[in-house]
């Protein structure tokens, strides 16, 4: 448990990628007392960043996590799935779902759930590991069941009865090495040993590693978009009532 904790802390994706929920969030006219809901909260750490925001639940499926979040005293946690979301009808004003909808077999049912406990007019920001061309060993181990074009998470989205405002990729100055070892891998057979790249290293690199997020945090904070990188995030909207 521990060891979880130092990775949502430290390591350089989980800080980079909180700088860009921040990014997108900070732009959104939520309500003064908004609720808001963290759909796959892990260990809660992005529940930190959320009590900005508002105040705050989250779910996660996995009970360990689920009891690390709870453990953070920041608002309920529950154990369930994304499918049976366990609140009434428009209990949200802003959802939050991050690296999350790629483990669930049907994405677009997931969405529609989300939706449900979505306000008429409320928001729902999605992060997904973009191209499904770059499959690897690394999406099998963590237990995906797709990587995203922008098309499919459009209609992902669609489906579910969502509006879509706004969709960037990130992550983009990795995309060329991630790129060039994942079909290097593929093409020649190495993919047998894979080993977790979220062990925390030395706080240096972390530091050097999370500059480019940062860098890519602050052009999205001025509502401008990147058209290439090894994630995507879509800013969606429930249609308001009427």
């Amino acid at each position: 448990m521990k060891a979880t904790l130092e990775v949502d802390e430290h390591h350089w994706w989980y800080r980079g990628r909180r700088r860009v929920i921040r990014a997108e969030l900070d732009h959104l006219p939520l309500p003064a007392e908004a609720r808001v809901l963290d759909a796959g909260c892990g260990s809660g750490r992005t529940l930190q960043e959320l009590v900005d925001y508002g105040e705050v639940s989250g779910i996660e499926l996995n009970t360990e996590a689920a009891a690390l979040a709870r453990g953070r005293a920041l608002g309920e946690v529950q154990v369930g799935r994304l499918e049976a979301l366990p609140w009434e009808d428009a209990t949200f004003d802003l959802i939050t779902c991050l690296d999350v909808i790629e483990h669930v077999p049907d994405d677009a049912a997931a969405l529609t759930e989300l939706r449900r406990v979505c306000r008429p007019g409320g928001w729902l920001l999605v992060t997904v590991p973009a191209y499904q061309a770059l499959w690897s060993r690394h999406d099998e181990a963590n237990h995906h069941y797709r990587r995203y074009s922008r098309a499919a998470l459009r209609a992902a989205a669609r489906a579910g009865g969502w509006q879509l405002e706004r969709m960037s990729s990130f992550n983009s100055l990795l995309l060329a090495p991630a790129a060039a070892v994942r079909l290097a891998q593929r093409r020649l057979g190495t993919h047998n040993g894979y080993t977790n790249d979220l062990d925390v290293g030395p706080a240096w690199l972390n530091d050097v590693l999370e500059r480019p997020l940062a860098l890519e945090a602050s052009w999205l904070a001025r509502g401008r978009t990147l058209p290439a990188g090894l994630s995507l995030l879509a800013v969606l909207r429930r249609p308001p009532a009427g």
